[in-house]
């Protein structure tokens, strides 16, 4: 899909490139703080944790060096915005990166790029040359003698959990990537101990629309709670599979029309790691106060047998697991036992029912994100579809 085909109010709408940079360096620090708590714009990685909040702790704090990290380790199943984002509007995402290390006084900033997009690496990097040439990165930036601000790639090597910002860090730094035990968090001690901003691909091209045209402007967009707009990668069983900027507050029955889903059964929201809505949901919003999401929209027609994509899931959450803490690297082994017994035909409701359980101590008691949200798909899926499952796959004795 080409840029002109591109359309949305928001980030995919006008922008001239350095536009960003220049007006944040016209006004105050203060200033760019104020037009972000405005906007309230949410972390676009799935967490949602307001940014401005995430920006001013690190602009307080006093280090001799600070960070800008932009997490672009796009691993979670069915997602691929941040890729688009990246080939087509770079300028965005770097110039984003450029006012973030203005706000909070960093010099450095490190793209994480997700180790399956190497092919793209080369036009990044040269992209980034345009920029140095054009002064819109490097040493006084833009005229600024008190502004300079250099932007590195890294590759990641292929992990999902390093998709976790203190597991990103760590790999960073040359270790395992593992999930680093909170607090500390990165705001105060991230990158070799200093304050770190990590901001999504997605969060980070939306600060220049936010500084140009105001954050006002930006919470137009949405609704009260979940303002400005939302990438959709949409795949699975529908006509026009793509990403979509949608605004927040989008129903999953309208979505499903605009991109021309029939005969959907199920609709996986955030990936792998999300939740499995049933048809009788289809009216619920995609936004934080409803279903929250980082993007990925998987879409499952009648024909789709829901066990099996629950097998995919665990098996996918098996692999992936570090194995740092107990919950995540057995729990992830007995619910994807689970599903196997109840392929099988050889599960008791009683068992399944403490696997359900199992899932949601999980929840709460797994190290990071992956942990917390593997079992989602497990609970979710076995709740909204037990009458094809259960019914449909061997029946078991059901004691």
């Amino acid at each position: 899909m080409e840029n002109k085909k591109r359309k949305g109010d928001v980030l995919f709408s006008k922008y001239n490139r350095g536009e960003g940079i220049k007006k944040a360096l016209s006004i105050t620090r203060e200033d760019i703080l104020f037009e972000l708590r405005d906007s309230k714009l949410k972390g676009r990685g799935g967490a949602g944790f307001p940014t401005a909040t995430k920006w001013t702790i690190v602009a307080a704090a006093i280090a001799d060096q600070k960070y800008v990290i932009c997490n672009a380790d796009e691993g979670e199943p069915g997602t691929f915005k941040d890729r688009v984002l990246l080939l087509e509007y770079p300028e965005l995402v770097f110039e984003g990166m450029v006012i973030a290390g203005y706000t909070i006084g960093a010099t450095k900033g490190i793209v994480y790029l997700r180790g399956e997009y190497e092919y793209m690496l080369n036009s990044l990097e040269d992209y980034l040359d345009s920029m140095r040439r054009d002064n819109l990165l490097g040493k006084n930036i833009l005229g600024n003698s008190k502004f300079d601000f250099d932007i590195m790639i890294r590759l990641g090597s292929g992990a999902y959990v390093c998709g976790e910002e203190t597991a990103l860090i760590e790999s960073l730094e040359g270790n395992r990537g593992e999930a680093r035990n909170r607090p500390p968090y990165p705001v105060n001690t991230g990158y070799f101990g200093m304050p770190t901003v990590v901001n999504n691909v997605e969060t980070l091209a939306s600060i220049p629309h936010i500084i140009t045209k105001g954050g006002e402007w930006y919470r137009k967009h949405g609704t009260d709670k979940s303002s400005g707009s939302k990438l959709f990668s949409v795949s699975g069983d529908c006509l026009r599979p793509g990403v979509y900027e949608l605004p927040w507050g989008t129903t999953i029955s309208e979505l499903l029309k605009i991109v021309g889903a029939k005969d959907t059964k199920a609709v996986q929201v955030g990936g792998a790691s999300g939740i499995c809505i049933p048809k009788s949901q289809f009216d619920r919003s995609l936004a934080y106060e409803d279903v929250a999401t980082g993007g990925s929209i998987m879409i499952f027609n009648e024909n789709r047998n829901m066990l099996h994509v629950l097998k995919n899931f665990m098996e996918f959450f098996v692999e992936e697991s570090c194995g740092q803490c107990t919950p995540c690297r057995i729990g992830n082994v007995k619910l994807l036992e689970g599903v196997e017994m109840i392929e099988k035909g050889e599960y008791k409701f009683s068992y399944i029912n403490q696997l359900k359980g199992l899932g949601k101590t999980m929840q709460v008691a797994s190290k990071c994100g992956l942990g917390q949200s593997s079992p989602n798909a497990f609970i979710s899926i076995l709740e909204n579809f037990k009458e094809e499952i259960f019914n449909g796959n061997g029946g078991g004795n059901g004691k």
